[in-house]
This record gives structure tokens, C-alpha cells and sequence, in this order.
């Protein structure tokens, strides 16, 4: 497995890195730890959570994935100083049951790590990231930007104040942003550089071949300023897997259980994939490690968030490490693009 450093830190991570949303929803607790177990021997050791997962949050399952990946530690004597672990703040949303309702404040901050903390049994994350903006922005895949005054908004001050303190008290290596726009990691850095407070190291944003938008204006930011892409969402919730072609609705499927994620969903969705699907059958390839592949190969990239609620997906995510993309392949995938653009933002 192909090791990648961290921004600018002296981490490095894996190309592929584990996400962890759907323990506690439609893993249990033992099927975690399998995976956990199977990726960590496969040379991944990189793991990504959220103090609000499993996904789609609920007040009677939220935290359990940073459970389980604690209750991991706790039985692997020795796995702690074996990963790097990420984990994140919740933004302000409709979810009471998280601190009465989630903000970025400074004591919402400190509050929640420490929280996440316990949960996960470690005394330090590796990687503490902001979810989501507390400003009103595009972001989860909402076009149209409205001008707004967000006097409510906790400022981006602020929550930088916080995860410094963090910082400084050990209980945070480095600091990440998640879900963000080119003017929010523009301001991250500013006031870093300004007020000599930890910089980010890396952005979560969604970046498929169903969703490329990262590349308008964010991959200069990742290539010039070392801010590395933490790619989700690398397959679409499983539409670039083909599964879901033709109006398919496999009874296990994401989009078939929770009706809430339209976000893949849609007619040009549908026609972009089928065209990948043709290609990857024309040069003998699975479509979803294609998808993949093209992911984690791209320069901006430092780790691709693979996701599975199977151990036969996550052997098959993980063997995507070692497809490479012949240039053939890859013009394919360009043309398609060309007459796809962003079906999915």
C-alpha cells in the first residue's frame, strides 16, 4: 500500500483510507472489527470518523462508530500506535441530541473532542477535522450560492481559537476542514498565517467521477498549498459500482434503505454511468474499481475514503490499489466527462 504524507506534517497516510459511516446503521460492532482487522493488514492505516456517524444520524446510534473503533483499540493491544486516526466536529444542524444542538463555537469544539475522545478510547486523534461551515454555503451538493449575512454563523476565528487549543493541550495532532469552498479554506489559511494558528492539513470534500467540482476551484489550493484531498463519496453511494443501473434497487442498497440520499440519484446520473459502465467492460475492468483507481491516482489527492458494508466490497475496493489506468482508459474516462460534466455536485 502506497504511503502518502499529510499536508505538511510528518504523518503519512495511506493511499486508501477507511471510512467508517455505516458501522453502528448497517455494520455491527463485530463486522467493524473485521474490517478494521482485514484493512489494517492490508496496509491501511488510515481510519475516518465522525463523532456524528453512523450516517444517517440518529440520536439512538450516534457515536457508535467511534465506539467500535474504540472498543478495536481497546481488544488489539498496540493497534493504536498502528493507525492514524481521523475523526470530526459536527457543524450546526438539525441534531438536538449532539450538544443540544450542534455549533462551532469554542466550547462546542472542546466539548466535542473530548467526547470523541472517550468514545474512540485513544488520549489524541491524529486528524480532527470541521465537518461542515457554520456559514451558509454551497456545500453536500447545493448549487445556486445565496448571499447571506450569517450574524449568527460562529466565525471561522473562532473555531480555528478552538482546535488550536487542542493543539497546544495534546489532544489534537493536526487539523483538517471538510466539505469547504475556496474562499473558506482561503480564510483557514489567512488567519493561520496571520495569527500563527495551526493550519490545515487536509479537506474532505466529495470527488468521484460523478462529482469532479473539486477540481474547479479547490485542487489548486491542494497542489499549491499542500492541503491534501481526502476524497469521499469516491464511488457515489455505490451508483458507480453499476448496481443501481437499469432502476435497479438491490434490497442491501444505501439508496434503497434511506430514500434521503438523492444526491447520486437522477437521469444525467444514470446516463454518466452507464457510459462508464461500457468502458470499463470494453477494457475488461470493474467499474467500481475504475472509479476508483482514477480517485486515488489523481495528484491532489493524498487518500481515497473507501467505504463497505461487505468484506467481499472492501477486498474489492482495496484491490483497486493496484489497478493502474492505461491511457486509453483514461481518455475514455475524459470524454465522458466532457459530455457529463459534474452530474452529480
Amino acid at each position: 500500500m502506497e504511503l502518502r504524507k499529510l499536508g505538511h506534517t510528518d504523518l503519512e497516510v495511506s493511499s486508501l483510507c477507511l471510512g467508517t459511516m455505516t458501522w453502528g446503521e448497517q455494520n455491527t460492532e463485530a463486522e467493524a472489527h473485521e474490517q478494521m482487522d482485514y484493512a489494517l493488514a492490508q496496509g491501511i492505516n488510515f481510519f475516518d470518523a465522525a463523532e456524528m456517524y453512523p450516517v444517517p444520524p440518529k440520536a439512538e446510534t450516534q457515536g457508535s462508530t467511534e465506539r467500535f473503533i474504540g472498543s478495536w483499540f481497546k481488544a488489539r493491544p498496540g493497534a493504536r500506535n498502528k493507525v492514524v486516526l481521523a475523526t470530526k466536529v459536527v457543524g450546526p444542524g438539525e441534531f438536538p441530541w449532539i450538544r443540544g444542538g450542534p455549533r462551532l463555537d469554542r466550547a462546542s469544539v472542546l466539548a466535542a473532542c473530548d467526547s470523541s475522545l472517550q468514545r474512540l478510547h485513544t488520549d489524541h486523534i491524529d486528524l480532527y477535522q470541521v465537518h461542515w461551515p457554520a456559514r451558509s454555503t454551497n456545500f453536500f451538493g447545493q448549487l445556486g450560492y445565496r448571499a447571506t449575512e450569517d450574524r449568527a454563523a460562529t466565525r471561522i476565528e473562532e473555531t480555528l481559537g478552538a482546535l488550536a487549543e487542542l493543539v497546544k493541550a495534546g489532544k489534537v495532532r493536526h487539523i483538517g476542514i471538510s466539505n469547504e469552498t475556496p474562499w473558506g479554506v482561503a480564510e483557514y489559511l489567512r488567519l493561520a498565517r496571520e495569527q500563527g494558528l495551526p493550519r490545515p492539513v487536509s479537506i474532505q470534500n466529495p470527488y468521484s467521477l460523478l462529482n469532479r467540482s473539486f477540481e474547479v476551484g479547490l485542487a489548486e489550493f491542494a497542489h499549491r498549498e499542500k492541503l491534501g484531498l481526502l476524497a469521499y463519496s469516491p464511488l457515489a453511494f455505490g451508483v458507480l459500482s453499476g448496481k443501481y443501473l437499469h432502476g435497479a434497487r438491490p434490497a442491501d442498497g444505501r439508496l434503497t434503505l434511506f430514500a434521503r440520499f438523492q444526491r447520486y440519484n437522477g437521469g444525467q446520473a444514470e446516463l454518466a454511468t452507464r457510459e462508464y459502465a461500457a468502458l470499463a467492460a470494453q477494457h475488461g475492468l470493474e467499474l467500481s474499481q475504475m472509479a476508483l483507481a482514477f480517485v486515488t491516482t489523481r495528484r491532489f489527492t493524498t487518500s481515497n475514503i473507501i467505504g463497505a458494508t461487505t468484506m467481499a466490497q472492501l477486498r474489492s475496493n482495496i484491490a483497486s490499489h493496484d489497478l493502474k489506468l492505461s491511457r486509453e482508459v483514461l481518455s475514455g474516462i475524459e470524454a465522458i466527462h466532457q459530455r457529463y460534466t459534474i452530474p452529480c455536485p
